[in-house]
């Protein structure tokens, strides 16, 4: 399972031009899941996520995780497992089919209470990064 997580002052998913889902500072999840995930790999990963210490503190300094003030949007990515080592296209078949992503996005997105995308949809995603701060996680 792969994250690509951004620390964002806020961010929102909209499908067909209505929002599905909106946060504002927090973070934003991307959830890849791969073929051989579980929901013990998944529960995992959530529970590193909404641990992560990269909000300031009192001091200025990286070491706040999120807190009762701040919000979570997941939205599936099955394009983090997308291949490019040979030619120009991107081959995605590490990425796993719907049937088995989805229960562990939906249980992924449920463990940290966060609001989502809609799965397997079009979706058009905007944030305002604060920071920058962006980081892959990534769990075998």
């Amino acid at each position: 399972m792969r994250a690509l997580i951004q620390r964002v002052s806020e961010a929102r998913v909209a499908v067909d031009g209505e929002t599905v889902g909106a946060i504002g500072p927090g973070l934003l999840v991307l959830l890849g899941v791969t073929h051989d995930d579980d929901e013990a790999i998944g529960d995992r990963l959530a529970d590193k996520v909404a641990a992560l210490r990269v909000f300031e503190d009192a001091d200025g300094k990286m070491n706040d995780a999120l807190g009762p003030d701040r919000e979570i949007l997941v939205v599936s990515q099955f394009t983090l497992y997308g291949e490019t080592r040979k030619g120009n296209r991107p081959s995605f078949v590490a990425a796993a089919r719907p049937e088995h992503a989805e229960p562990l996005y939906e249980r992924f997105r449920a463990r940290l209470g966060a609001q989502g995308g809609v799965f397997g949809a079009h979706m058009e995603v905007s944030l305002v990064n604060d920071g920058p701060v962006t980081l892959m996680m990534e769990l075998p």
